[in-house]
């Protein structure tokens, strides 16, 4: 007998919450937030709305269905099963948050507050879930695979973004390495840098689209279904020891990006998830490319 699907709503402990976890009363929180020339009235109405999303969300879960619950800052610990359904209830951002953690499972993007989230990866409104959730199981709805970027280290380690992977140093500094394409013959570039950004067509609206803006790039940014990334290097330094030919580029297919560090470290995470990075030394060496996980938005 096959185990009923499990639907895992995915939120995000608001800025209310942490006002309060902070200040302990709400009379504490507004006073605080007075002092600095805002009120306490809008932050809680969307600690409202986003509370009134969840409740309506988990209401519509099948009463014959397993639920669980998770916690933005406790993904890196939930473990995610093949016959889960995802919904996550919040931003765009926790969408990126969550995908890092799935391999294949559809997600559905819940908007806690249309008009102030652009609404790219949270399509839904919290009426929806429960019809979206019945076609889920039944695997009726359609469904954007969206392209996702991954790094591996030469020890295995490995990590999967779908906005884009930061590698670099853990402050401002700057970090050295040898950067190159992956395949046989080439030869890489010594570099130093504050670091190096490959990015999907999703994060083609954030953090790539900014560095595309600022070069002037004349490279076309990939769509979010598009098995093609952009990477950028940020501020690289011209030196008699480093250059500066290989600052940007654009990876296809099974193409990789080949980064061997010369620092005492080196950092990678994705989607701005600090807190679940890999860390590289002296010597190693990292590939970046085109991820064989895609994320399964429901549409």
């Amino acid at each position: 007998m096959s185990l009923a699907p499990r639907a895992v709503l995915v939120h995000r402990t608001t800025e209310y919450e942490e006002l309060l976890a902070r200040h302990g009363t709400r009379g504490q929180a507004e006073f605080f937030l007075a002092s600095r020339g805002r009120s306490i009235t809008d932050v809680a109405d969307r600690h409202r709305r986003a509370a009134r999303a969840i409740a309506d969300v988990a209401a519509a879960i099948p009463l014959t269905w397993r639920q669980a619950r998770v916690e933005r800052s406790d993904l890196d610990r939930f473990l995610f099963g093949p016959e889960d359904i995802v919904v996550v209830v919040g931003q765009d951002g926790l969408v990126a948050n969550t995908a890092k953690y799935l391999s294949g499972q559809p997600v559905v993007g819940i908007d806690t507050d249309p008009g102030r989230n652009p609404g790219v990866l949270v399509r839904h409104r919290p009426a929806d879930a429960g019809r979206l959730l019945r076609a889920a199981a039944q695997r009726g709805p359609a469904a954007e695979e969206l392209t996702m970027v991954e790094a591996v280290a030469d020890d295995t380690q490995r990590l999967v973004a779908l906005n884009e992977i930061f590698l670099g140093p853990t402050s401002h500094q700057t970090v050295r390495y040898r950067i190159g394409p992956d395949r046989d013959g080439a030869a890489p570039e010594a570099q130093a840098s504050s670091g190096i950004i490959v990015g999907t067509g999703t994060g083609a609206t954030g953090w790539l689209r900014s560095l595309w803006l600022e070069r002037g790039s004349t490279l076309a940014l990939p769509s979010p279904a598009e098995r093609r990334l952009l990477w950028f290097v940020r501020e690289a330094w011209p030196s008699p020891a480093t250059g500066t030919s290989r600052a940007a580029g654009t990876l296809s297919g099974a193409e990789g990006l080949r980064v061997t560090v010369e620092s005492d470290r080196l950092v990678v995470f994705g989607d701005g998830m600090e807190s679940d990075a890999l860390s590289l030394t002296w010597g190693q060496s990292l590939r970046a490319g085109i991820s064989d996980t895609a994320l399964r938005l429901l549409i």
